[in-house]
């Protein structure tokens, strides 16, 4: 049985896993109709470039978490080789710390652009859709991002082996 205290981890994985495949799988769905209406019946999907738009940028953000939690962005592992266990722990966790205070930062501009730009009631040209829950809703992701750093500062986990050849 799995752990209690990882348990709550996987859970949130796989429901930001199968939000961004939905996701995806709508946007592959949307270009696909889009693509066959303008070629067989010369009529494109109105405002299916502003809805690629939207669902890409929800995707994108929806992953910035899941891309964090599970230890899945670019790394270079030469410094690792370089260092005692002890020291290179210390180490990613000050990269953490920092990343998660960039990322909080980040958040904080994220929120006032979102808050102009709701004030202000910007829309898409052409569904006239509200851009400004779009904006609050990258900001909330890149807080969530923000927060799974400070858990990785204070709650170590094992780090993804390195799949880099040597």
């Amino acid at each position: 049985m799995p752990e209690p205290e990882r348990r709550w981890e996987r859970r949130a994985d796989a429901v930001l896993g199968i939000a961004a495949s939905a996701l995806l799988f709508a946007m592959m769905c949307l270009t696909f109709v889009d693509v066959v209406a303008r070629y067989l019946f010369n009529s494109p999907i109105r405002g299916g470039f502003e809805l690629t738009e939207l669902t890409l940028l929800v995707l994108i953000f929806a992953g910035l978490p899941l891309v964090s939690h599970g230890d899945e962005h670019v790394t270079m592992d030469f410094i690792d080789r370089m260092l005692p266990p002890r020291a290179l722990d210390a180490l990613v966790r000050i990269v953490h710390a920092l990343v998660a205070a960039m990322f909080f930062f980040l958040t904080w501009q994220m929120l006032i652009k979102a808050g102009r730009i709701a004030a202000y009631g910007d829309t898409t040209d052409v569904l006239r859709v509200a851009v400004g829950p779009f904006v609050y809703f990258m900001a909330a992701m890149i807080a969530l991002t923000a927060a799974v750093h400070v858990f990785k500062v204070f709650v170590p986990g094992t780090r993804r082996a390195s799949h880099a050849t040597t």
